[in-house]
């Protein structure tokens, strides 16, 4: 998906934050629309392990809306469907020059409810959660960006945001997680690598591994 040289590592001492933004914003910025006239740059990662910060501080320097992958999940056993909804109601449409509409998970209630639209299309577009970067999604995206964090950071902080909702399904929706990363490398095909922990916290799970991989050519830290 790399439409010429890019940088594949941003390092960050504290965890994610503006500075990386910053960078990824321009980046994006500058790349082919693919899904119609928007550029659409998918934030995926495990779950705390500091994207949805990361996709927010990129959309307010783009001033860009967000689509988030909670909301199109059916439920904490519908990821496959999330991406399903991703792919058909929203960057299909997009890429066909027709209004992306599609429904949002009410986790409340455990259904989808009313239908949300992005009306006109946005010259950018934010995909952040985990499903944003699948395969399916790849012919239609602008950028791909992973961000990783250790196990042990990631628990805390989504726990600490959505203790009581997360704390039972954690183990359910890892598992989850785990068959989709196996199945869709998408730390290997990201264009640009994030480490979300703070450098207390010691390197992101397999992230030197990845690192090498890649080809990191430098990594930017705030």
């Amino acid at each position: 998906m790399a439409d010429g040289g890019v940088d594949r590592g941003v390092g960050t001492d504290r965890g994610v934050g503006t500075s990386p933004a910053v960078e990824i914003a321009q980046w994006v910025a500058a790349r082919r629309a693919r899904a119609g006239q928007t550029r659409v740059l998918a934030v995926d990662g495990r779950s705390g392990g500091g994207k949805t910060t990361l996709a927010q501080a990129i959309a307010e320097r783009l001033h860009a809306p967000v689509v988030r992958m909670d909301d199109l999940y059916d439920g904490w056993d519908g990821l496959a469907a999330g991406v399903d909804q991703l792919v058909a109601r929203i960057l299909g449409p997009l890429a066909r020059g027709e209004r992306a509409c599609w429904r949002r998970y009410d986790w409340d209630q455990g259904r989808y409810g009313p239908r949300q639209t992005l009306d006109p299309a946005p010259a950018i577009l934010v995909v952040e959660g985990v499903g944003a970067g699948a395969r399916a999604a790849t012919p239609l995206l602008s950028g791909l960006v992973c961000v990783a964090a250790p196990v042990r950071v990631r628990r805390r902080r989504a726990l600490a945001r959505d203790g009581d909702t997360f704390a039972p399904h954690w183990d359910r929706w890892a598992r989850h997680e785990d068959r989709y990363f196996a199945a869709e490398d998408v730390a290997g095909r990201a264009d640009l690598l994030v480490n979300g922990a703070p450098a207390s916290a010691g390197p992101a799970t397999g992230w030197p591994q990845v690192v090498a991989r890649t080809g990191l050519r430098r990594t930017v830290r705030r």
